[in-house]
């Protein structure tokens, strides 16, 4: 179920969409899981506003309101009760007010200069006409692929977030590297030394998982982890025992979850083992 805020003041055009965009399936997840396909489908929630005041009331209310859930997507027409630049003119306090919600125009204006100028002066990523052939399917695509395309953007930046913060730590999910102490935390609380909790992991294995979070989520080989560390005597044997060393440190954490960290690495994340060339890799962990 999707929230969608639309600014429309024709009866007929809402009376001709509304069903329509309240039954649509907005789902960007192609493959649901079973138990995601026997949940009941809810209707989406469509806010409609039939004047441009009533819209931008709403929207400088929220600012208040740390309640208001945001909407999904906004549908904007162009031209409302007379005034050619209301649609532009809400676009731009949207822009201001709610810049990461997607703003689609559905408009009679299609191809003329309100096109031109609303592109020209906000965010705004689609223009659709109104008369065309299909346009009920028409907009639903549009709608699908655009909250396609921010899912998209919104997971690059959180990936971005949660990979390399500063020239003084490595932070990928709940996995902090502190590269100043060259402490390693989990779940903010440290690794220590497997075989004696009392002392910290040892130097190498603590470079080997920064290497490993580095290239995550490429593989690193033996040949390529011996380049990195720069040491002489470095082999696939000693690799799998510094890596069995990280992972009983992990294992040793106390932090709640639902699986332990042998159970994760099991299933594909965290630490993976990589084909039969020796390899390892960092796979984050799914929360």
């Amino acid at each position: 179920m999707i929230k969608i805020f639309w600014v429309e003041d024709q009866f007929h055009w809402i009376d001709r969409f509304k069903s329509i965009l309240e039954k649509a399936n907005f789902s960007i997840d192609s493959s649901p899981t079973e138990e995601q396909s026997e949940i009941p489908k809810k209707d989406n929630q469509v806010d409609i506003y039939r004047f441009e005041e009533s819209a931008r009331h709403e929207i400088n209310q929220s600012i208040k309101n740390r309640a208001f859930k945001l909407p999904d997507i906004i549908i904007l027409d162009a031209n409302m009760n007379g005034d050619n630049d209301a649609g532009l003119s809400l676009s731009k306090l949207i822009n201001k007010v709610w810049s990461q919600v997607p703003i689609i125009f559905l408009s009679e204006h299609s191809g003329t200069s309100t096109e031109e100028k609303v592109f020209e002066n906000t965010q705004t990523r689609d223009f659709i006409a109104k008369h065309q052939e299909n346009i009920e399917k028409v907009l639903c695509w549009r709608i699908k692929a655009l909250l396609r395309a921010t899912s998209m953007i919104q997971s690059s930046r959180h990936d971005k977030d949660n990979s390399l913060s500063s020239d003084k730590q490595i932070k990928q999910g709940e996995l902090t590297i502190d590269l100043v102490t060259w402490n390693v935390y989990w779940y903010g609380e440290k690794l220590m030394n497997p075989k004696n909790i009392q002392r910290p992991l040892a130097p190498t294995p603590r470079k080997i998982l920064r290497y490993l979070v580095e290239a995550s989520p490429h593989p690193v080989s033996t040949l390529q982890m011996e380049e990195k560390l720069n040491l002489d005597r470095f082999n696939y044997a000693s690799y799998r025992q510094h890596i069995k060393t990280l992972r009983n440190s992990f294992q040793n954490t106390s932090s709640v979850k639902q699986l332990s960290f042998s159970e994760l690495c099991a299933k594909g994340e965290g630490i993976v083992t990589f084909g039969d060339d020796g390899a390892y890799c960092w796979k984050q962990i799914k929360s």
